[in-house]
């Protein structure tokens, strides 16, 4: 596993990110899009369909979209973690404190629902109360799995070939790996 402030001799044409929920996976999708022009996909946007429904699609839209010879996509869907791991070049592991990652899925849920941000397929942030209620409203889901991957990430480089697995313990370590990155590309 490499840490960030290791040089980047490898231009990554796939990579998957990972880390829990409100670590900034899709924010670092995004601009590692803007870096690298590569398509990216919101894998909660394959996921769920109309009304928080599971969409039948789901695993052959992972399967197509990876299928490309370049691309960023989040890691997560134990389903289709292997698919995506098998293919990708590279897992950018956004290994956040809790507190940090707590503040920020607290925050976004808030402005969500707040808002009426629609998120995918007509779907928005379930009402606040139900936090007290749902065991899966997304900032318990948040809480009850914030080390989820912390047994899982460390083994994806033995387990498939080629792979490249780049531990990010903070946005400011993120941010360096990102410019070393956009340099990495432009040559």
């Amino acid at each position: 596993m490499r840490r960030a402030d290791e040089t980047i001799t490898w231009k990554p044409q796939r990579i998957a990110v990972a880390g829990t929920s409100g670590a900034g996976k899709t924010t670092l999708c995004t601009e590692l899009e803007k870096i690298t022009g590569f398509p990216c996909e919101e894998l909660d946007g394959l996921y769920w369909g109309p009304d928080w429904t599971p969409r039948e699609t789901f695993d052959d839209d992972v399967e197509r979209f990876t299928a490309q010879p370049r691309w960023i996509i989040e890691l997560q869907y134990r389903a289709v973690r292997p698919l995506i791991a098998s293919r990708a070049d590279t897992v950018l592991w956004l290994d956040y404190a809790t507190p940090l990652k707590m503040q920020r899925l607290i925050r976004r849920t808030l402005s969500r629902r707040i808002r009426g941000t629609e998120l995918w397929n007509g779907n928005i942030e379930q009402p606040l109360s139900r936090i007290f209620t749902d065991r899966d409203h997304i900032i318990r889901w948040g809480w009850r799995t914030r080390n989820k991957l912390k047994p899982v990430i460390p083994t994806l480089e033995e387990r498939f070939e080629g792979l490249t697995v780049v531990r990010l313990r903070s946005p400011r370590e993120t941010k360096r790996w990102l410019q070393a990155l956009s340099d990495c590309m432009q040559q």
